[in-house]
């Protein structure tokens, strides 16, 4: 009888490691789609390098890049399966992706609202941004010629220019407290993430240019090519002073607007036409990125080091207990672990990396005149 399918060992350790960073409990179940979405059987003859691609959204440029990076793991944020499938088959561009990165034995794991919600994720973060945490030295960019005479080619945030949890200076912050918005259900909080939930309201000791701060937002997310703001009219933003922020990333209405008092600015990366006009018309100003342009500077800022630490640590306690497994069969006079499954558990390399080709849909094209 055939052995029971399984992901690599790797995978495992990965999974394992983002379960705990990013508890699946703290995710939106009512709408959301989080956990391994895609577990490629483990062929220990042609196994995958013990690394992970982290990205935004998994789309063919991304699973290229992490097929011909031979990755063993995609850690993508949005979950590239939200409905349920009839069919999985090639004509289907996402499928497609799928069934590709399955061949090649590369699993997908998706932690969406998870990182959202919980402390110290991606809404955190974004309060980081804004407050002075991480900001950027990056030289401006010049515009890239195009055909186009009015207009430049589309710019998108660099990671070059997010900067690292390394760099980050708490001491440059912006005095500030902070509070979490919408905080998740009791039941669902597990014993260390009491302060998580959807999205985080800073206020400032003081209050703050808009300016200020929309230099922070810039350099902490990559130097978006522009910033979409809606600013209430008669108003410039050289006068406007903040003393309430509320942040959620990716799309923020149902969480920002949703209640009390609405904060002095919105952050966020999406908002409707008519949801900002009425926040503008209460004397509030919005900034919204382009969706995921609130979301990428996270994996490099965060998660990349905070996950490589942590699968680190995992990968080497599974690798002593499995080799030590092996070295006890064998001394008992047990069958003979296979050199390549062996192999396996000999390789002690971890590898993290954040996607060069993964971006939002949205460039920015800048009018020359």
């Amino acid at each position: 009888m055939s052995s029971t399918p399984a992901c690599s060992p790797f995978t495992r350790a990965v999974v394992s490691s983002m379960r705990k960073l990013y508890p699946e409990a703290l995710a939106d179940k009512s709408f959301d789609n989080t956990g391994l979405l895609l577990e490629a059987p483990f062929e220990p003859s042609r196994r995958q390098k013990n690394s992970v691609l982290l990205a935004i959204d998994l789309t063919t440029a991304v699973a290229d890049e992490a097929i011909r990076r031979q990755d063993s793991t995609i850690v993508a944020y949005h979950p590239i399966i939200f409905r349920g499938l009839k069919s999985i088959t090639l004509d289907d561009t996402q499928q497609r992706s799928l069934l590709r990165l399955a061949q090649h034995g590369i699993s997908v794991y998706s932690p969406h609202t998870a990182v959202d919600t919980v402390p110290g994720g991606m809404a955190d973060w974004l309060c980081d941004v804004v407050t002075g945490t991480f900001k950027s030295d990056a030289p401006k960019r010049t515009l890239k010629t195009c055909q186009s005479k009015l207009y430049s080619e589309p710019t998108y945030p660099h990671a070059e220019f997010v900067p690292t949890a390394a760099s980050a200076n708490v001491s440059q912050q912006i005095p500030h407290s902070r509070s979490t918005i919408h905080p998740s259900p009791p039941a669902s909080i597990p014993e260390g993430f009491e302060s998580a939930g959807a999205g985080r309201l800073v206020t400032f000791n003081e209050p703050q240019p808009l300016t200020v701060l929309i230099d922070h937002i810039a350099g902490g997310v990559g130097l978006p090519g522009g910033i979409p703001i809606a600013t209430p009219q008669g108003k410039s933003v050289n006068d406007i002073k903040i003393r309430t922020v509320g942040m959620c990333p990716g799309s923020g209405s149902g969480v920002l607007l949703r209640g009390g008092q609405i904060p002095d600015l919105l952050f966020t990366g999406e908002m409707s036409h008519h949801e900002a006009l009425a926040a503008t018309e209460k004397g509030s100003v919005v900034i919204s990125l382009a969706h995921s342009n609130s979301e990428r500077g996270y994996l490099r800022a965060v998660m990349q080091n905070q996950l490589l630490r942590e699968v680190s640590q995992t990968w080497q306690d599974e690798r002593k207990a499995a080799l030590q497994a092996i070295q006890d069969n064998a001394k008992q006079g047990g069958a003979a672990t296979t050199s390549s499954s062996e192999d396996v558990y000999q390789d002690a390399s971890v590898e993290v990396s954040v996607s060069e080709a993964d971006r939002d849909p949205y460039g920015i094209m800048v009018w020359r005149n």
